[in-house]
This record gives C-alpha cells, structure tokens and sequence, in this order.
C-alpha cells in the first residue's frame, strides 16, 4: 500500500488521468509547433486530426471497457 491506495488503485488512476493530462499537454505542444512553423490551416488541421484519432481511441477503450463489464 502506498498512501493507503493499493497498487491497483494507483495504476488505474494514473492510467485514466494521467493519459489524459499527457494528450492535453500534447495538444499544446502540437498547436505551439504548429504555429512556429507556420503550418496553414490545413496542416494544423492536419497534425491535430492525428492526435485526435489517438485521442478517440482512449476514448473507445473507456467505453468499450465500460460496456464488457456491464
């Protein structure tokens, strides 16, 4: 026990909150580059499409998790 949370406990919080502070930080270091470079609307567009489909699949996993243990 840590902090009196078990080992469990701590991995699936880490896990749910922790990926997801991890993609918003993502998404400022995407759009920062993205303006740096000067990418245009489409290539931001872009860039940020690719994170999103990432950021779908977290997501998915989440529900599809949820409806299994249903």
């Amino acid at each position: 026990m840590i902090f009196g949370f078990t080992e469990e406990q701590l991995a699936g919080f880490f896990l749910t909150y922790g990926v997801a502070a991890f993609i918003l930080f993502m998404v400022f270091i995407i759009g920062h580059l993205a303006w740096q470079s000067k990418a245009g609307k489409f290539g931001t567009f872009v860039i940020f499409l690719g994170l999103g489909v990432g950021f779908l699949g977290f997501v998915a996993k989440f529900i599809i998790q949820w409806w299994l243990e249903k």
